[in-house]
């Protein structure tokens, strides 16, 4: 009986290798040689493989290398296909990637320019409102002079002596130089206030476009360098976590939403701010006007009190004058008087004496003769004429005393007045040649 090993032929699927299919085959089955049943010699055989076993074996291992080989070939292809593809997607992706950088640029510049723009645009206005500042402080001190002026002139007003002391049109402007130049004061005040605080809020802003500025150059610093990467760029490296999701990662319309915001409140400062320079502009224009117009109601006022002085003080030097001369005539007219009663008094003492000789006459002698009735009314003439004299004397003298006190008053009146206008014209019309000018009152 033969001892041959029978082997069962390797299985193959020619079609599955020709599609390059790369399921496995199915395994080859190999028996365990068996030792033959026939009578063998004892050390000269064991379990040995026969020809056709020999001959199998051989082609099996041909047959499955072909197959590893097709199969290398087969995956080979497919690789240098995917490697072109995903070289190509990723070139791909890379440039649609470099192109939206590009676009993200221009758009951070857009926004960069802008926020640029504004922050000039409000470090502009901030320096204007500083300027406006120093201009309503240099007027507020400005107004001190003009102040300083009109209550020197009530002031100097209240040194006016008796009926002269009057409260006249004068003092009313000047009281209302005074309120005006108060109440401008306040309004300065309170406007330097509220520029100080727009400052602030102008600063504010600025700083926050500042910051946004900031971070949007940084950004496009960074954005500039990824762009300039490539696959030949040396200083690429791999960061596996670069790709994870950051906290607090805003969106693009969060990220223009924010800017915009920052923008838009930046433009309300800088309308706030032109509106409020505006507002300041006509409010010195304004003040300005007030107290020129006010200060030439009170010149004007000043002069009329001036000239209503000079010529009451005229009426009254002319009726001085007339005064002097009355006196003067009644005192010729008392001397006159008195020449005339001295001069009645030898008429009386030879009518007296006459009468007192013939009143010595004897008896019968004593008669009431032509003579005697004669002297007798020459006496009683003489004595009337005398009381006239004397009754025209006392009156005159009386007069002369009226008119004295009316010299007297006239002098004191003409020197209160000389007074009062040696006040306006000299003290308060002077001093307020030193009234601030136009300039000086707008802040420049």
């Amino acid at each position: 009986m033969s001892s041959d090993i029978i082997v069962s032929p390797p299985y193959y699927d020619s079609i599955a290798a020709a599609q390059g299919d790369q399921e496995k085959s199915p395994p080859l089955e190999q028996d365990i040689p068996q030792v033959s049943s026939g009578s063998v010699t004892a050390g000269y055989r064991s379990a040995k493989y026969s020809p056709a076993e020999w001959f199998s074996n051989y082609q099996t291992i041909l047959e499955q290398a072909g197959t590893n080989h097709h199969k290398a070939q087969n995956i080979k292809q497919k690789s240098r296909t995917l490697s072109q593809d995903t070289e190509a997607a990723a070139l791909k992706t890379q440039a649609e990637g470099t192109c939206l950088l590009g676009e993200r640029l221009q758009e951070i510049h857009y926004w960069k320019s802008e926020l640029q723009r504004h922050i000039e645009h409000l470090q502009a206005d901030t320096e204007s409102l500083l300027m406006l500042k120093k201009r309503l402080e240099r007027s507020l001190d400005s107004t001190e002079t003009p102040y300083a002026i009109a209550t020197d002139n009530l002031t100097c007003r209240t040194r006016r002596l008796g009926a002269e002391l009057v409260r006249d049109i004068v003092e009313e402007e000047l009281v209302k130089e005074v309120d005006l130049i108060r109440s401008i004061q306040a309004l300065l005040e309170k406007t330097a206030a509220q520029i100080v605080a727009q400052i602030k809020r102008n600063r504010e802003a600025q700083q926050t476009l500042e910051m946004d500025w900031s971070d949007k150059c940084q950004a496009y610093s960074f954005d500039v360098a990824s762009g300039r990467h490539s696959n030949m760029s040396p200083d690429t490296q791999q960061h596996p976590s670069s790709a994870t999701m950051q906290e607090q990662v805003s969106t693009p319309s969060s990220w223009t939403q924010f800017t915009q915001d920052n923008l838009s409140k930046a433009m309300q400062e800088e309308q706030a701010t032109n509106n409020l320079r505006l507002l300041v502009e006509q409010m010195l224009q304004d003040i300005t006007d007030d107290l020129r117009v006010q200060c030439t109601c009170v010149d004007r006022a000043f002069s009329l009190r001036c000239e209503d002085l000079i010529e009451a003080k005229t009426q009254l030097e002319m009726k001085l004058v007339q005064t002097l001369e009355q006196i003067g005539s009644q005192e010729r007219n008392i001397e006159a008087l008195q020449q005339a009663i001295h001069n009645k008094e030898a008429p009386l003492r030879v009518a007296q004496s006459r009468l007192y000789l013939r009143s010595l006459r004897p008896n019968m002698e004593l008669c009431r003769d032509q003579p005697q009735l004669s002297l007798e009314a020459e006496v009683k003439q003489i004595d009337a004429t005398l009381e006239s004299l004397k009754q025209k004397l006392s009156e005159a003298r009386s007069s002369l005393s009226h008119l004295e006190e009316s010299r007297m008053a006239l002098q004191k009146d003409i020197n209160c007045k000389t007074h009062s206008l040696f006040i306006e014209r000299e003290k308060c019309m002077t001093y307020r040649k030193r009234y601030p000018t136009i300039s000086a009152l707008s802040g420049y």
